[in-house]
C-alpha cells in the first residue's frame, strides 16, 4: 500500500464513518481498485476506525465528560442509566466479535456483490426511517438501546452502514433524531477500542502482523491523521443533518453506489 493509497483510504473513512453509507463498504469498494486483499483491506480498517473513534471522542466530550462526571457520583442520575444503555447496547457486536469473529473476516472478502446488495438495504432501512412516522418517546429505553445493539452488530456486515442502521432504527423506535445520533456515536467507542486492543494483542503474538508487512508506517500515519482530522469534521456534520431530517438524501446516494457495485460485480 502506497502513502498516497493509505491517505485516500483514511479520508474516504473518517467522512464515510459518521454518514449513513456506510465506511466498511466505501473502504471495500476502494480496496478493490487499489487491488489490496481482504486481510490487509481489514487491518488497515481497524487502524483507521480507531483514528475516527478518536474523532468521535473529541466531537463529544461534553457528552463523554459528562458520564464519566455522573458514573462517579453517589446519587442516581441519568448518566448513570445512559452508561448502562451503552453497555447494553454493545452485547450484541460483543457475542459477534468474539464468537464469529473469522467470519465476519471472511465476509471482507467476499467481494462487491455483497456490499452493493448491503448499500441498498442501508438505504430501504433509511427511507423507512425518514417517511415513517412512530409515537415520539422522551428518551432512549434499555429496550431500545438493545435493539439499536443488535443494529449495530448486524451492520458487521460490509455495506452495511453501521451509523445508517442504528440511527434508522433508533428513529423507527421513536426516539428523537439528534439524541439517537449521538447515542449511535458514543456506543460505538467501546467495541471499536475492544476490537484494536484485540488485532493488537494477536499482532504482538505474532499471528496477525503479517496483514500489516506491506504497509509502511508513513502510510499508517498519513491515513491515521487523515482519518482523524476528516472524522472530526464529518462527526460535527452528521449530527447537524440529523437534526434537520435530511438523512432521505443519503438513501439516495446509497443506492447510487450499491447499484454501481453491484453492476461492476456483474460486468467483472
Amino acid at each position: 500500500m502506497s502513502w498516497i493509497e493509505a491517505v485516500v483510504l483514511g479520508l474516504i473513512q473518517g467522512l464515510t464513518e459518521f454518514l449513513p453509507v456506510s465506511s466498511s463498504g466505501h473502504l471495500t469498494i476502494a480496496g478493490t481498485f487499489f487491488g489490496l486483499t481482504g486481510e490487509e483491506n481489514l487491518a488497515f480498517a481497524v487502524l483507521l476506525h480507531v483514528a475516527t473513534v478518536l474523532s468521535a471522542i473529541i466531537v463529544l466530550w461534553g457528552e463523554i465528560s459528562g458520564l464519566f462526571r455522573g458514573v462517579f457520583s453517589l446519587h442516581q442520575n441519568e448518566e448513570k442509566k445512559t452508561v448502562l444503555k451503552i453497555l447494553l447496547s454493545v452485547i450484541p457486536v460483543g457475542v459477534v466479535g468474539l464468537f464469529f469473529r473469522d467470519k465476519v473476516e471472511e465476509l471482507f472478502g467476499s467481494g462487491l456483490l455483497l456490499v452493493g446488495c448491503m448499500l441498498l438495504l442501508t438505504a430501504v432501512l433509511l427511507l423507512v426511517s425518514y417517511f415513517a412516522r412512530p409515537r415520539r418517546k422522551e428518551d432512549i429505553s434499555f429496550r431500545d438501546a438493545f435493539i439499536i445493539g443488535v443494529a449495530q452488530a448486524c451492520a458487521v456486515m460490509p455495506g452495511l452502514s453501521r451509523s445508517g442502521s442504528t440511527i434508522a432504527i433508533g428513529i423507527l423506535l421513536g426516539n428523537g433524531k439528534e439524541k439517537v445520533a449521538k447515542f449511535s456515536f458514543l456506543m460505538v467507542i467501546i467495541p471499536v477500542l475492544g476490537e484494536a486492543l484485540l488485532d493488537i494483542v494477536k499482532a504482538l503474538n505474532g499471528s496477525d502482523i503479517s496483514n500489516f508487512s506491506s504497509i509502511s508506517v508513513s502510510a499508517m500515519a498519513g491515513g491515521f491523521i487523515t482519518a482523524f482530522l476528516s472524522g472530526v469534521f464529518a462527526c460535527k456534520w452528521m449530527i447537524g443533518m440529523v437534526k434537520k431530517g435530511k438523512l432521505v438524501y443519503f438513501a439516495y446516494y446509497c443506492i447510487a453506489m450499491g447499484l454501481f457495485a453491484v453492476i461492476y460485480c456483474l460486468l467483472t
